[in-house]
């Protein structure tokens, strides 16, 4: 991969492969981080899909898992 100047900033050019493999597309968010010989990248999750995830989730606790507003706030 090539680092190369962007304004002020650095910014690497990701392979091909690596954007396909990763599902990557403009305007996504990447996280990188150090690994044994190199770093790793990770696609964060878009905000459809936390929206998809948390739509899947709805109403999926048990009555006595569920959250009560009053022992929350101790009442």
């Amino acid at each position: 991969m090539q680092i190369a100047k962007w304004g002020n900033s650095l910014a690497v050019r990701l392979p091909a492969e690596l954007v396909r493999e990763l599902g990557l597309r403009e305007g996504d968010e990447v996280s990188l981080r150090p690994e044994a010989g190199g770093f790793a990248v990770r696609r964060e999750a878009r905000p459809e899909e936390i929206l998809d995830d948390l739509r899947r989730f709805r109403g999926r606790l048990a009555a006595g898992e569920r959250l009560s507003r009053d022992e929350a706030n101790g009442r």
